[in-house]
């Protein structure tokens, strides 16, 4: 079942660390302040659901999406890339492919270190 605000609300995928917040505020007011409504999985605070199963429920009421993958290098501590903001991002654009007729209109921005 799709959301009231479906058409207004904006999907954020971005690293949520402290060296990124600065740029993750700007979304956020940027948003808010064109009359949208920002979503991302930081709002979500039930421990019972399962994460992913949160992005999937996030992504389905959104229209739009803001993914930042310009992150995905390796991480110091695990030697690993970040693999989850290029995996929302396939999320979204899938649910875009496959989804009902609704999803189908979904439009996002993509923000990469490259174009």
């Amino acid at each position: 079942m799709q959301s009231i605000h479906y058409n207004d609300n904006v999907f954020i995928n971005c690293p949520f660390d402290s060296a990124y917040k600065h740029l993750f505020d700007a979304m956020v007011f940027a948003i808010h302040d064109c009359g949208f409504i920002p979503r991302c999985a930081l709002e979500e605070e039930d421990a019972s659901q399962v994460r992913i199963d949160k992005i999937y429920s996030i992504i389905a009421d959104c229209r739009y999406g803001i993914h930042d993958i310009s992150r995905t290098e390796l991480d110091r501590d695990s030697d690993l890339p970040r693999f989850n903001m290029p995996l929302e991002l396939g999320i979204f654009l899938g649910a875009k492919k496959f989804g009902i007729e609704e999803q189908k209109g979904k439009k996002c921005l993509i923000l990469d270190t490259e174009r």
